[in-house]
């Protein structure tokens, strides 16, 4: 765009920084809890995998019975065991999951060894991700990037197998990235299943061997086409930094990851959501993987012309919790939606000044722009219009990850000829109209405009109330998506732990440190908070 949508520049830099106060504050409790999955991940991280007879993860058994030092960290004694018994991490914990071996508190004549060998091993751990990262970087830089925005599709089917299949057909029919549906509920389930699996209900499960399937099947179609298609899969849920790591262990690209759509849309608990976001987003950061947010599910249950502003306001409040987790800008796929009801007036023209207002408050960033879902008709025609005009407004206002909307979405999951359809659609729109922007400039004090510094207001209103009296007690008054949750309530409770003061885990800090490149950086956005280092 020639000239931009003209913004209240002091507007921008008020709801950046209460977003940077809201998550300085969330951040606090964040370095003084642990979570089970939190170290469960750490478990992963050493490269423990399997599951016991009873196909209970080692990982979920080792962390049970080490339950009362938990807050002290599941390292130090994990690594002392090692040393003591001659075993690697996956003898280790299979001998606890027999019920061979015993985790006890490391007396202090052990302390220092168990530590330095940690360290060692963390910084080992890290190293395979750095490995897997590396060869994204080579592979991407043999084959090249697709024109953006970036082309998305989900499969669904429940069965790994034909998951990759319809994966396939997708990228031979220009789709650039594969977003695997998890099963319903599995956000739910405090432990990762193991295996392939080919049953799911409304998707399919995510477990490590499953990436692995896919990113082979990716990996065969995109050296047939002879371009690099990206996975994409869900970090989020009750184990959200172990779904990370393995994640970034079997070569995903990008990975659903907020930091609270689990508390308002699962009902899982606040405290421990924002523990384990944090580690999550730790290792996405370092494996050099995409988060995408889900900000446009608030426009599910909230009405997106009424209440579109509380998007804006949680991108900022995602935005500053990504950065503190080391995310670059080219790796926060921040979240929104065409979902205003269709029947208003001039529809497409706010959708554009809520879609530009976005793309001028985050240079930069790899935007994610979500289909109507809310108001697609049960006409297949129409509803293949109305995805024309989202596809339109996503590459007028400069969005980068275009999620595709099906036109049979209202009445089936979709076909593979549906699917088809759709990316045909996408692509007509995104070559036609590719340089359109470049060409008109929006009017001063326009319906465009106005809209915009309407929103822009009212999410620096809302940024500023919420930093006055926590993002825990907005979260339980519901300011966003219309949804109300308890502090202490919701799935998951109990497995938030204080940490003690001598709490030990140097995957903190091995992921954090040196940080890889090969990746494009966009600008960084003004005013943003740089990321901290934190106490874990």
């Amino acid at each position: 765009m020639n000239d931009a949508l003209r913004l209240n520049g002091d507007l921008v830099d008020r709801a950046r920084a209460a977003a940077s106060a809201i998550a300085d504050d969330i951040q606090q409790h964040i370095e003084e809890h642990t979570t089970d999955t939190t170290e469960r991940a750490t478990l992963r991280l050493l490269g423990i995998a399997g599951v016991n007879e009873i196909d209970v993860p080692l990982v979920n058994v080792v962390a049970e019975h080490a339950r009362d030092l938990l807050p002290g960290g599941i390292m130090r004694p994990f690594v002392d065991l090692m040393i003591k018994t001659g075993t690697s991490a996956q003898e280790a914990a299979a001998g606890v999951a027999a019920g061979d071996l015993v985790l006890t508190e490391v007396p202090a004549d052990r302390r220092a060894a168990a530590e330095a060998r940690a360290v060692e091993l963390a910084e080992e751990g890290v190293a395979r991700i750095d490995a897997v990262r590396a060869r994204r970087n080579e592979l991407v830089a043999q084959t090249g990037e697709p024109l953006k925005p970036y082309v998305y599709v989900i499969v669904a089917t429940g069965n790994i197998y034909e998951d990759a299949a319809q994966a396939q057909a997708a990228a031979r029919a220009g789709a650039d990235v594969i977003a695997v549906i998890r099963t319903t509920a599995q956000s739910l389930l405090d432990y990762v299943p193991f295996g392939e699996t080919t049953e799911g209900f409304g998707g399919t499960y995510a477990t490590q061997e499953n990436f692995r399937l896919m990113r082979a099947a990716l990996d065969e179609v995109g050296e047939e086409l002879g371009r690099y298609i990206r996975l994409c899969n869900y970090a989020s849920g009750l184990c959200m930094p172990e779904i990370a790591t393995m994640g970034a262990l079997e070569r995903l690209d990008m990975m659903l990851n907020d930091s609270m759509y689990g508390i308002i849309f699962r009902n899982i608990n606040m405290q421990r959501t924002f523990v384990d976001q944090y580690l999550s987003r730790l290792i996405n950061a370092r494996a050099g993987i995409i988060i995408n947010t889900g900000e446009d599910n608030y426009l599910t249950t909230a009405d997106a012309f009424e209440k579109g502003y509380t998007v804006v306001s949680s991108d900022f409040i995602n935005e500053a919790f990504a950065l503190r987790a080391n995310l670059e800008p080219w790796q926060i796929g921040l979240g929104h939606a065409f979902e205003i009801n269709p029947q208003t007036p001039d529809q497409v023209v706010y959708q554009i000044a809520d879609a530009q207002l976005v793309r001028q408050l985050f240079p930069g960033y790899p935007l994610k722009y979500m289909p109507p879902t809310k108001y697609m008709p049960g006409d297949i025609f129409q509803g293949h219009i109305i995805d024309g005009m989202f596809n339109f407004t996503g590459i007028f206002t400069g969005q980068e990850i275009m999620l595709l909307g099906m036109l049979t979405e209202a009445l089936h999951t979709p076909l593979l000829q549906d699917r088809y359809l759709s990316i045909k659609n996408a692509k007509y729109v995104f070559k036609s109209c590719r340089d359109l922007a470049g060409e008109v400039t929006y009017k001063p004090g326009g319906m465009i405009e106005q809209r915009a510094n309407d929103q822009l207001l009212k999410a620096t209103e809302q940024l500023e109330h919420v930093r006055d009296i926590s993002l825990f007690k907005a979260l339980e008054d519901g300011e966003f998506a219309d949804v109300k949750r308890d502090p202490q309530g919701g799935r998951g409770f109990e497995g938030v732990f204080k940490i003690t003061p001598d709490y030990f885990n140097p995957f903190f800090a091995a992921l954090r440190e040196g940080r890889m490149c090969g990746a494009p950086e966009g600008p960084a956005p003004g005013g943003a908070a740089s990321a901290t280092e934190g106490g874990h």
